[in-house]
């Protein structure tokens, strides 16, 4: 299985993997390929500015290249498909998440029930 993983999801395999479920750690130990967005370590920079997460965005894309996980630019496709999505989810993160997981195909992990109604592609553990 090929994942994306939301940005709860990327942030806690670098920070607080306890707070992973047994199913998110193994789905990520055994894909064949995990990706993660360029919107969300832009997400984790504007929440750390915030005061809202405590993180080193830099370092998270150092540890992403150390654990051999892709980075998915953020694409035209992509934020053309989010105008068209409806509106079962506010967040526009999580929506552009979503528009790059169907645009690629990959499989979404992630822990938020909202995103579920989107697509069979969205995995929540």
């Amino acid at each position: 299985m090929r994942l994306l993983l939301d940005t709860h999801i990327l942030y806690w395999w670098f920070y607080e993997q306890r707070k992973l479920s047994p199913a998110a750690f193994a789905a990520i130990k055994d894909a064949e390929e995990v990706f993660f967005s360029s919107a969300s370590i832009w997400e984790i920079a504007i929440k750390v500015r915030l005061g809202k997460m405590n993180a080193d965005p830099a370092r998270i894309v150092h540890w992403t290249e150390q654990n051999d996980f892709q980075e998915l630019p953020v694409f035209s496709k992509h934020t053309l498909l989010v105008a068209t999505l409806p509106l079962h989810h506010t967040d526009p993160f999580d929506r552009l998440l979503i528009a790059q997981a169907m645009n690629e195909p990959l499989h979404l992990l992630t822990v938020d029930t909202k995103l579920k109604p989107y697509s069979e592609l969205v995995v929540v553990v």
